[in-house]
């Protein structure tokens, strides 16, 4: 990990916050903030904005789990919980909650880098897999667009597949606009003729 990180740690312990900080000192120059509240923490996360949250508990619950994962937003940013104890259903609650590392047998400075890293690093894995299904829903709603203009030319002027498609590109080459705008605009026209 060579980029310098924005750390957020959650940690109402003063003595174990520091252990913290310590530890994160040790991998790297860092920006590192503490935070003892739990309360107003969706504000502050959104108000700091961390590239990490570090969150150490040392009996959570299923639902500060949840809450906490809420509040860090795992979507955007890794988030990493360290708990001293755990159970089948807090892990699996805290896995569905989309946190990057969820570590049992709480927070060891020395254990610090290597989970900081592979957090990072899971964290940025799923955002690419959250792009990559955003991205090929789109191409299938796209594609759905597409063949439903399709069988509206074919319908409309009696003509195949192929040369309905080759209609569609060519109106889309000479617009300037996407095949699946003018596919769009088709499918909107002919719901409105046929009411």
């Amino acid at each position: 990990m060579q980029k310098r990180l924005s750390i957020l740690v959650v940690e109402p312990d003063p003595e174990r916050a520091q252990l913290i900080v310590d530890g994160l000192r040790q991998v790297g120059d860092h920006d590192i903030r503490v935070i003892s509240e739990q309360a107003g923490l969706a504000r502050q996360v959104t108000e700091l904005r961390p590239d990490v949250v570090l969150i150490d508990l040392t009996n959570p619950s299923r639902d500060i789990v949840e809450e906490l994962a809420v509040a860090a937003g795992p979507n955007e940013r890794a988030v990493a919980m360290f708990v001293d104890r755990t159970d089948e259903h807090l892990t699996r609650s805290a896995i569905e909650a989309g946190l990057s590392a969820y570590v049992v047998d709480g927070l060891r400075p020395d254990r610090i880098k290597p989970i900081l890293d592979a957090a990072v690093t899971r964290f940025h894995m799923a955002r690419r897999m959250r792009a990559e299904l955003a991205a090929t829903r789109a191409a299938l709603e796209e594609r759905k667009i597409i063949d439903r203009a399709k069988i509206v030319l074919m319908k409309a002027r009696g003509i195949e597949e192929e040369e309905a498609y080759a209609l569609l590109r060519k109106t889309a080459m000479d617009q300037g606009k996407r095949v699946s705008d003018i596919a769009q605009q088709l499918v909107m026209a002919s719901g409105l003729l046929c009411r």
